[in-house]
């Protein structure tokens, strides 16, 4: 783990920099352009690509070296902030919607590589305790990136602030590129040693049927299709995601509107409240996950707790637009907080238990799931609050959120009371299928007694 939280440095140090050029550069195309709506371009330019290149992260996660791939990421967007430091007054406007889809492609593939190698970091008994100090860091980059912007950009100026972004990227990659980390699974490495070396039409045709299998013959977004339809509960689970990214999106386009009629003269006061707030329940869950996970080596809240704080987290955010005294809206935040990162880990800690070679197909296509229904969102609810109040707004798309909670909970629940089938006898084709993620969370390869087995079989 000692590697691993120097890692976690690197990532925070990285995610403060994502976090400042979010606030730094959309005031920054603002006065380039003198226009909202080449703002709103920018910002729908860099989630569009988010979407697609969720897609494209799984396939390339899968068949690359994933650190290469994420110090390849930051050095990308290190390269792209210093261009438009040093391009001419009339070319950044152009080169601001450049900017906007390097970084929304660096970020969605490191952010895939980097959750889809943690169980091979760490190991596979590790990989809860390592998400929560993951989530930990994040938490606390957005929270400095996010208070530190306005007094960087006042003070210093978007000159000082784009290049301390650039500078946040470059040391990220410079922390990748020190730590001696194992990103994929060994078996994935000599698979793709030995496959230059099989020869043989019977060998060829073996290969070819654990990849169509585990979904790895088809395009990104089919093969991960595919693992789904063997893993119902994930799918939920990733169906649940997306209309978190729904609600989310409505809260996110609500709150100003919110604190506005709560106090014109002062709009940021109950926005600040909020977040505040909703950053401290956050960072507390994620820490208790983590102490949870130290003992006895448990390996994850499990579904259900997902689909509970999911439901916990929908509900109280409803409650904080609900129009109740201040002080029941900030605790109501601080509970959505401690939902949102009890969802958080359990989701990432459980689609982690898939098999290396189909965890990034998973991640790439969560990652784009998740951005498609905040991006959804935020046009929905932008409309919405044209004719209706914000609570009204959250309440319906968290409501519709809390609806497929409950329904996902029932099915586990009835799923945990069905009887188990009697053993059948398998055909070659059964066993190779036997490779794609089934919904009860399975041994990996990280497992103590797997790697008893194969230190032995060596």
């Amino acid at each position: 783990m000692r590697h691993f939280r120097l890692l976690v440095v690197g990532n925070g140090i990285s995610a403060y920099g994502s976090y400042l050029n979010m606030v730094a550069l959309n005031v920054f195309i603002y006065e380039v352009t003198d226009s909202a709506l080449a703002a709103g371009i920018f910002m729908a330019v860099r989630l569009l690509t988010s979407v697609v290149s969720g897609f494209v992260s799984g396939r390339l996660v899968s068949a690359y070296d994933r650190k290469r791939l994420m110090v390849g990421a930051d050095l990308t967007q290190c390269a792209a902030m210093i261009a438009l430091l040093i391009a001419p007054d009339g070319g950044r406007a152009g080169l601001l919607y450049v900017l906007a889809v390097v970084t929304g492609f660096c970020s969605t593939l490191s952010g895939v590589a980097l959750r889809s190698s943690i169980p091979e970091i760490v190991g596979g008994e590790l990989r809860l305790r390592a998400n929560s100090l993951l989530a930990t860091g994040r938490s606390l980059a957005m929270i400095a990136g996010f208070a530190s912007a306005g007094v960087v950009v006042a003070q210093l100026g978007y000159v000082a602030a784009i290049s301390l972004d650039a500078a946040t990227f470059a040391v990220s990659a410079c922390v990748l590129l020190s730590l001696p980390i194992r990103t994929r699974a060994e078996r994935a490495e000599r698979a793709e040693q030995e496959e230059g070396e099989a020869g043989g039409a019977e060998g060829a045709q073996e290969k070819e049927a654990v990849r169509g299998a585990s979904g790895e013959g088809g395009g990104g977004g089919v093969g991960a299709l595919l693992l789904l339809r063997a893993a119902p509960v994930l799918a939920l689970m990733i169906a649940l995601r997306a209309a978190d990214g729904l609600g989310s999106s409505s809260h996110n386009v609500a709150l100003p509107v919110y604190s506005s009629d709560l106090d014109p003269s002062h709009p940021a006061t109950f926005v600040s409240q909020f977040w505040a707030t909703w950053a401290i329940g956050n960072i507390v869950m994620q820490q208790l996950c983590g102490r949870w996970a130290g003992r006895g080596g448990r390996q994850g809240p499990g579904e259900r707790a997902f689909a509970v704080g999911a439901c916990v987290m929908s509900a109280a955010f409803i409650v904080v637009f609900a129009g109740l005294p201040t002080y029941v809206a900030v605790v109501a935040a601080l509970v959505a907080g401690m939902a949102d990162g009890l969802t958080e880990i359990a989701y990432v800690t459980r689609l982690q238990a898939a098999p290396d070679e189909q965890r990034g197909r998973l991640f790439g296509l969560s990652a784009s799931v998740e951005n498609t229904g905040f991006g959804l969102g935020m046009l929905v609810s932008g409309a919405l609050l044209d004719r209706f109040s914000p609570f009204q707004v959250v309440g319906l798309l968290h409501g519709s959120a809390i609806v497929l909670c409950c329904g996902m909970f029932v099915a586990l629940v009835r799923q945990g009371r069905r009887p188990e089938p009697p053993p059948v006898a398998q055909t070659a084709a059964q066993t190779a299928a036997r490779t794609v993620p089934q919904d009860p969370p399975h041994r990996t390869s990280n497992d103590p007694v797997e790697r008893e087995s194969e230190s032995e079989a060596r």
